[in-house]
């Protein structure tokens, strides 16, 4: 009797396409959710859940072009803003260059800060939190050098699952003690005060991520292409992105409501230091889950945010080689999915980010909080220029018909960018001038 072979469903292939959109997930859930979305529930209750829920919001057509984009045409987002001009060029690196050390230090300080908690400080009387980013790097630099990125790239795809369940099953244990009238979703409750403002342009900067994420995003899908050897349909790349997506604000908002609950309603303060911060972060879950879950908590964050730091110091120098390409010349199809860390010149960049992370660190760190909020701020001030790039990419001729977003995605990204511009001016406005 004959067989059938069945073909498989559409969950199933996209399924198998899998990637780019959790390198991304692993990517962003760091800083702005372990750290910042915990002192935003610290600090305001649910105050500014709509401020992350708005953020999200108006970043999503930006981060979904990038991936998007690659998979439409075989080519970075880097070569996509060399083609709307060299001046585009110009203004990504500048942008780029007065970002890159201070957004690596910050990262990569919040890992230290947990590594030194959960190992350092074992070994070590008062590690400080340079010594604990000298280790990181250097560990970083030699799996990079190894090969080793690629079998983190993997693992990290079980740690972060692993950092998920427990992070919503704390969540699920301390939502019926959750007092639900500091919620507000559109932020009146801290309007006027200066602060809080200043905090809630931090917190957005990096929810769920930089702008810059999606530059990174568009390498990681060439990558996936060329393991592949087939590009993602565009229902594969959006399945693909979205669970990311979709991953990276469920996080968001578990992280506020353990703040809130563990730390807000009891009046507990956030740690003004980085270690203080860490153990904070550690007992959301201690108190929430039982004294059991702090290694495997603990060990999941530190992968966590050790991965972060590792795609920040691997994706900056690779921006800077790409940069420097376009420059010189156009890119051809696959040309970004090449093996980078077998380059001069990315190890010669990924010196001067880890030196000038480092130099940051040592001469120029006087708070934790200070650091991170002025990364975050950073990125927010520059996120309407990014997606303005990212949206005339995705609109442009080399973009084949089948891949371009609908024309609803179109005036959403068009009305996205605009309350981005508007953000950011009245930031700068209330900042610099009011």
């Amino acid at each position: 009797m004959p067989t059938i072979d069945a073909k498989p469903s559409q969950f199933t292939t996209n399924l198998k396409a899998l990637g780019p959109g959790l390198l991304f997930a692993g990517g962003a859930i760091g800083v702005s959710h372990l750290v910042q979305s915990t002192r935003a529930g610290a600090l305001f209750g649910l105050g500014l859940m709509g401020v992350i829920i708005v953020a999200n919001i108006s970043k999503y057509p930006g981060m979904s072009f990038g991936a998007r984009y690659s998979h439409a045409t075989g080519l970075s987002l880097l070569e996509a803003y060399r083609r709307q001009g060299m001046w585009t060029l110009v203004v990504f690196a500048m942008l780029t260059l007065g970002s890159m050390f201070i957004v690596s230090a910050a990262v990569t300080l919040v890992t230290a800060a947990i590594f030194n908690e959960l190992i350092l400080r074992r070994l070590i009387d008062d590690p400080s939190l340079q010594l604990g980013c000298i280790i990181l790097l250097g560990c970083g630099g030699v799996l990079l050098k190894t090969g080793g990125y690629a079998w983190l790239d993997k693992a990290i795809k079980f740690l972060l699952g692993t950092m998920a369940l427990l992070t919503l099953a704390a969540t699920a244990i301390v939502l019926p003690d959750l007092e639900w009238g500091t919620l507000s979703l559109t932020y009146p409750a801290v309007a006027m005060n200066a602060a809080a403002i200043s905090f809630a342009i931090a917190l957005a900067g990096w929810m769920p991520a930089p702008l810059d994420l999606s530059v990174w995003n568009s390498m990681w899908a060439l990558a996936k292409q060329e393991q592949t050897g087939r590009r993602a349909t565009p229902a594969e790349n959006q399945f693909d992105f979205n669970t990311g997506y979709a991953l990276c604000v469920v996080m968001a908002v578990c992280f506020v409501i353990l703040g809130t609950v563990v730390m807000h309603q009891p009046g507990i303060a956030p740690a003004a230091g980085g270690v203080g911060l860490a153990k904070q972060i550690l007992s959301l879950f201690t108190e929430s889950l039982g004294a059991w879950s702090y290694p495997v908590v603990g060990a999941s964050a530190l992968a966590v945010m050790f991965s972060t730091t590792l795609t920040a110091v691997d994706a900056f120098p690779r921006v800077l080689v790409v940069l420097k390409d376009r420059f010189a010349s156009a890119e051809a199809p696959g040309e970004a999915a090449r093996d980078f860390a077998a380059e001069r010149s990315y190890w010669i960049a990924f010196a001067i980010i880890c030196t000038g992370s480092l130099t940051l660190l040592y001469v120029f760190l006087t708070s934790f909080r200070q650091f991170v909020d002025l990364a975050t701020t950073l990125s927010f001030v520059t996120t309407p220029v990014l997606a303005l790039f990212n949206h005339r990419a995705m609109f442009s001729a080399e973009v084949p018909q089948a891949y371009r977003p609908s024309n609803t995605m179109k005036r959403y990204s068009e009305v996205c960018i605009g309350a981005l511009s508007v953000f950011a001016l009245v930031y700068l406005w209330i900042r610099f001038i009011a």
